[in-house]
């Protein structure tokens, strides 16, 4: 999985920090460290028994605007503006100093990287155009950055949706139209399937997807307006939009899905930032309960990064003045325990209730018609 944090001022002993993005396997993770405009690489090692940070930096600092993502092999590719174009290298300790080697370059107005790839090898990046967006392989390819597919419209966003990086969901937009999400299959040339089709005018976005237990949690505003929903790839039930996550004043986004639940997507812990007007705060939510537990978050806390294990420990990335290089360790298992509902005062649905305005029968699925994750069509 991968999660990100956004820079914030220092505050209680905590360092301004900056983007953090974690591989799909967790091992590894990559930001950009330094003090104001002395902005450099730094990789920290997670899957030791204690984490630590190296620092990549070379002959000049980077700009803030450059963007940085762990490899499962511990090097860190970094993407650079040049004007209208976008450069690619790979960073690497070599004793006392950083090894860098270029792969080339894409030419763009605008260009993005995705999270990290499942595989850990390779690593893509979006290109908006005037009526289509490139997708392109800018790290893990043969011959430097590779244009892999074109897809029609304009695509945002990027959710890995197995555990090779073949199928990947993107929000799109055509034609000023509604933004709905899209699965494209990266083996077959960019071939498109639609993912989210709530309603016809709503806008249905893809934040998380589980690829074990197949949970994703969505945004759209088929209720009325904007709210998180979940539903299970290839089910015939419909996106649900619990009560417990609409939050008054309050900005909520699931950054972390407890891996390893195979079929039983309701029992997955979901981990979310909570932002308000006192900062952010830390949230844990399974579908099966009706709470949402709302958790003071630990000092320096890279918000909205980190990432679950198995056991349902949650570990959350942080760096003050005194710990450059920390992780707190979250046993969940008891907040995030199901709980029994009855069905559903504290539970909305698309397209149904005092906000949809639609008849329970009209209420749709995730229409994962061609079901491009079980190789078939899903049953009707």
């Amino acid at each position: 999985m991968t999660a990100c944090a956004i820079e914030t001022a220092a505050a209680n002993g905590a360092v301004a920090r900056t983007e953090f993005t974690i591989t799909a396997g967790g091992s590894y993770a990559a930001r950009l460290a330094g003090d104001g405009e002395a902005l450099f690489a730094e990789r920290w090692t997670l899957d030791g028994p204690e984490p630590y940070a190296v620092p990549l930096p070379l002959g000049q600092p980077e700009e803030r605007d450059a963007e940085v993502l762990p490899l499962a092999d511990g090097r860190v590719l970094i993407g650079r503006r040049v004007e209208q174009r976008h450069t690619f290298s790979l960073l690497y300790p070599t004793g006392p100093g950083t090894g860098e080697l270029p792969l080339g370059s894409v030419e763009s107005a605008e260009l993005t990287l995705l999270p990290p790839s499942p595989d850990g090898v390779c690593a893509y990046a979006l290109a908006p155009g005037a009526t289509s967006t490139a997708i392109w392989l800018v790290a893990g390819g043969a011959f430097g950055p590779e244009h892999v597919a074109e897809v029609p419209g304009r695509c945002s966003g990027g959710v890995w949706l197995d555990r090779t990086g073949r199928m990947l969901a993107l929000d799109r937009q055509l034609e000023g139209g509604p933004v709905k999400a899209v699965v494209v299959d990266l083996e077959r040339g960019g071939e498109v399937t639609p993912l989210l089709q709530i309603t016809e005018d709503s806008e249905d976005r893809l934040l998380l997807a589980a690829p074990d237990s197949g949970l994703i949690l969505i945004r759209s505003n088929a209720p009325g307006h904007d709210r998180i929903g979940w539903g299970v790839l290839g089910s015939l039930r419909p996106v649900r939009f619990p009560e417990c996550l609409r939050l008054a004043d309050c900005a909520v986004k699931p950054f972390a899905v407890q891996p390893g639940q195979v079929l039983t997507p309701e029992s997955c812990a979901v981990a979310l930032r909570i932002d308000g007007a006192a900062g952010s705060r830390l949230g844990i939510w399974r579908p099966a309960g009706r709470r949402l537990h709302q958790l003071a978050a630990p000092q320096g806390w890279l918000a909205g990064a980190g990432l679950w294990s198995r056991e349902c420990v949650l570990q959350l990335p942080y760096v003050t003045k005194s710990v450059p290089c920390g992780v707190a360790r979250l046993d969940a298992s008891a907040l995030a325990r199901p709980e029994v509902i009855t069905e559903p005062a504290e539970v909305e649905r698309a397209g149904g209730g005092p906000d949809g305005g639609a008849a329970p029968g009209t209420w749709k699925p995730v229409p994962l018609r061609e079901a491009p994750l079980t190789g078939g069509t899903a049953a009707r």
